[in-house]
Formats: structure tokens, sequence, C-alpha cells
């Protein structure tokens, strides 16, 4: 087990919650941190594998019952399009190896936390007409719906950057249609055909069939690691809306002229962390052996008084 677990890797202090989350993005993005909420002490924690399914399973397999939640990151378990949910095949395999420590992979609080965000940014971004191209809407549909329903004038791009075709879908009906359309076949392949892991992570692609849509956005919406590889060599004046960004990420997003970062969850430790891992940490709060239900989200969402986090650059 040892040389699974990065070196040096200790468990809680008795009296502390723990949350993984088990990446399987790059392991340069690893954290642990520690904080205090409601009298409860955690450590909140991320560890990649770059790219390694094999090693993410056996980290599962290590940690299982050992931890208090399980967070799934760099990867999406459920896609959730409307009234349907979508499995990626792969990755219901490598999940398969959590027994007793509940796992979540931040569906959840993309569902209820990420609109909520639409809603409370109203007075700081103002949505109404705001230009805004979400680099992949299948993969938050919760703040896909909410941007629609805020008056936003939205791009989504799922089918420009995710297939390579030069297709900008305009609606959320054209996005339905083609979530329904190709989720049950892309559920079904390899995930990595799809989204960057491991070291694929910090390369920007060749992919430039969007760049008149980031030239044209005021706000760019979505994965941060998404939006950074198919980013042009500026984006000057605009704002990100999107989550787990670390300190690197920040000076990359000033380098390149971005006007303001918001993080749909709060920073700690100077970072974001994964919606995977929030989920986790409100399940382990929750002191429930499973996901949580919507208003259980929302309940603690708001109890904590968890805001969007907004950073001038």
């Amino acid at each position: 087990m040892s040389d699974i677990l990065p070196s040096g890797w200790t468990e809680a202090p008795k009296g502390y919650k723990h949350v993984v989350s088990i990446s399987i993005g790059s392991s340069k993005r690893n954290a642990r941190e520690e904080l205090s909420v409601l009298g409860q002490n955690f450590i909140l924690e991320r560890i990649g594998t770059d790219g390694d399914l094999e090693r993410a399973g056996a980290l599962l397999r290590a940690l299982d019952g050992r931890v208090d939640a399980f967070g799934l990151g760099g990867t999406d378990l459920y896609i959730v399009a409307g009234s349907r949910r979508y499995t990626f095949r792969d990755i219901a395999r490598l999940a398969a190896n959590a027994h007793l420590t509940p796992l979540v992979d931040g569906s959840g609080l993309k569902h209820t936390l990420e609109r909520d965000v639409i809603v409370q940014l109203e007075d700081e971004v103002g949505w109404q007409g705001r230009k805004t191209l979400m680099v992949a809407g299948v993969d938050r549909f919760g703040m896909a719906e909410a941007l629609s329903e805020a008056g936003a004038n939205v791009i989504y791009g799922d089918v420009i950057f995710a297939l390579g075709l030069p297709i900008p879908l305009h609606s959320l009906t054209a996005l339905r249609r083609v979530a329904h359309t190709l989720l049950p076949v892309i559920t079904r392949l390899p995930f990595q055909w799809f989204y960057p892991t491991g070291d694929k992570q910090d390369k920007v692609s060749g992919n430039r069939l969007g760049r008149r849509y980031y030239d044209w956005a005021e706000v760019v919406a979505g994965d941060f690691l998404f939006i950074r590889r198919y980013a042009p060599e500026s984006l000057a004046g605009k704002t990100l809306l999107t989550n787990t960004t670390t300190g690197a990420d920040l000076e990359w997003a000033r380098s390149v002229g971005v006007s303001r970062m918001i993080t749909t969850t709060p920073r700690l430790g100077g970072r974001s962390f994964g919606t995977n891992v929030m989920e986790a940490f409100f399940v382990a709060l929750s002191g429930k052996r499973r996901a949580l239900m919507a208003d259980e989200y929302l309940t603690y969402i708001r109890e904590l008084g968890f805001k969007p986090e907004v950073t001038r650059l």
C-alpha cells in the first residue's frame, strides 16, 4: 500500500473528518488543506494519478473505509442532461472500487450550487444579454440552464471543442438535442478521448475553431482546464466563471489579460477545490453514507454561507 499512496501521506488526526478526491488529472495540482466548519475539523485532499485509471482504482481500494468521503475528480461518473442521466462505463468500473466510503463526482453540486451561483452573481455580472461562451454545457447542465433562465446570450461550445466541428449551439433546445443524441454513444467510449487527463491537461490544443467565439464572449464559463486548453493567446478584459483554480491558474489568467476570475466555490488555502471535493465535504459533514439530495445540499450551502469567489485581476 505504501507504494500506492503519495510519499509522506498520513491519515487524518483523531477527531477530524477526511475527504479525499482521487483524480485522474495531473498530480501537479495535488493539495491538502485543513479547515473547521460548524465545530468539526476537516482535511480536504486531492490526489492526482496523471491519467492512470488503474492507480486511481488502487487508491480507492487502499483508502476505502479509512476516509469519510471520496470525490472522483478529473472525470464525470454521470452527466445529467435535463431529466436524463448518462453514466460513463469506464468511470463506473473505477467507482466500483469503493465499497465502504461514499463516493461522489460533483454532479450533485453542479445541479444545485452552480444554479444558485448564477442567481447570486446577477448584481456582479448582470446576465441579461451578456455574451457568454460556455465551453461545454453538458458537463454543467445546471449552470447551462441557469444562464439561459437569467437571460444571458449564450453559445454552448460542446460540438466545437469536444468534437472539433464548427457548429455553435445557441439554445438549450439544441444542447439537449445534441446531448440526447451523442451521450448514449460517448459514455460507452474511453473517457480520455473527450477530456484531457494527466499531463495532457497542461497542453494547449491546436483546435482554433473556437477562437472567434472566445473573442466574441464577455464571459467564458465552464471547466477551467477545458477553458485554458482551447483559449487564444489573449483573453483581455474577459470574465472567467469556473472552478478548481490554483495560484498558478490565477497567474496564467493574469498573463492573458483576464480581468475577473469567478469560482463557484470559495478559495481555501489559496485555491478553489473542485465540485467533487466540495460535494464529498458536504457528505462527510452530514455523516450520511450516501450522496445527498438537492435540498440537503442547498440547506448546507446556505447554512455555511457559501458564495462564489470573485477575484479581480
